[in-house]
């Protein structure tokens, strides 16, 4: 089957999924108002920034864009073993289409969700105060390492949920994804926290590109001098780069087998 017809396959796909969010708005409302209602929360109620000079709300805007790259899978994990349950995959295996289609198309459509939800995050945080002091090119770099990260996240995410096969068994798996967001330097930073904890935190993928992100807008990023903190951006693209290699070709062996 030659390219083409692969990427209108996944193209058809990746419009099935964006029909879904006309038929079922509150979900994507609750999806795109669940990071705000954190933002707000941490940035309002609970905002401190212990170890910072300037506003908090500067540091606390690009973690909480890092973190929702993170948040989220649940609806795609839930989409992808629904779709396995109700035998809608066995159902496009016996279509003349391209076998791949089906993850690229939910990719796709997933990758454009979380564009929207980026969008959004960043108008609210730009509401409350928060600017970024970068160039233009220096925006669209984060930007890039927001979504990298997301796209990682993704194949993680549509791999453990064929791997669970009910949707049942999606929310134990999403709770794995708490302690990579919480344990991270999305709300505070590292060198605040005990030695042992905070060297984890700068380890965390996220916190690579919280750092990243925060440094590309012209934002506090801390003072930390571990290896991670000063090679964060190196880090925020290899992170993403080594999950991906590892669990989107997983994904793709797991979707072979669902066949046999």
């Amino acid at each position: 089957m030659s390219l083409g017809y692969a990427l209108s396959d996944s193209w058809t796909l990746t419009r099935r999924e964006l029909a879904h969010w006309a038929r079922q708005p509150v979900q994507v409302v609750v999806g795109l108002a669940f990071p705000v209602m954190l933002l707000l929360m941490f940035g309002f109620l609970m905002g401190g920034g212990k170890g910072l000079e300037g506003e908090y709300v500067d540091f606390l805007v690009p973690g909480m864009l890092a973190l929702t790259m993170v948040f989220g899978l649940d609806a795609t994990m839930l989409a992808v073993t629904q779709d396995l349950n109700r035998g809608v995959v066995d159902r496009f295996r016996s279509m003349p289409m391209a076998s791949g289609a089906v993850l690229v198309g939910r990719s796709v459509a997933d990758m454009l969700q979380s564009t929207v939800g980026l969008a959004v995050m960043i108008g609210v945080g730009y509401a409350i105060g928060w600017r970024w002091h970068g160039g233009f090119a220096a925006a669209l770099g984060a930007v890039g390492l927001l979504l990298l990260l997301r796209f990682a996240m993704l194949w993680i995410g549509i791999h453990l949920a064929m791997v669970a096969g009910k949707p049942e068994l999606v929310q134990a798996v999403q709770i794995l994804v708490w302690p990579l967001g919480f344990l991270s330097n999305a709300f505070a930073l590292p060198e605040t926290m005990p030695a042992w904890l905070g060297a984890v935190v700068q380890w965390n993928p996220l916190s690579a590109t919280a750092t990243a992100v925060r440094d590309l807008f012209g934002n506090q990023t801390g003072t930390a001098t571990s290896w991670a903190a000063e090679h964060a951006a190196m880090l925020a693209v290899v992170w993403p780069a080594v999950l991906i290699a590892v669990f989107f070709p997983l994904a793709v062996r797991r979707f072979a087998r669902l066949s046999r």
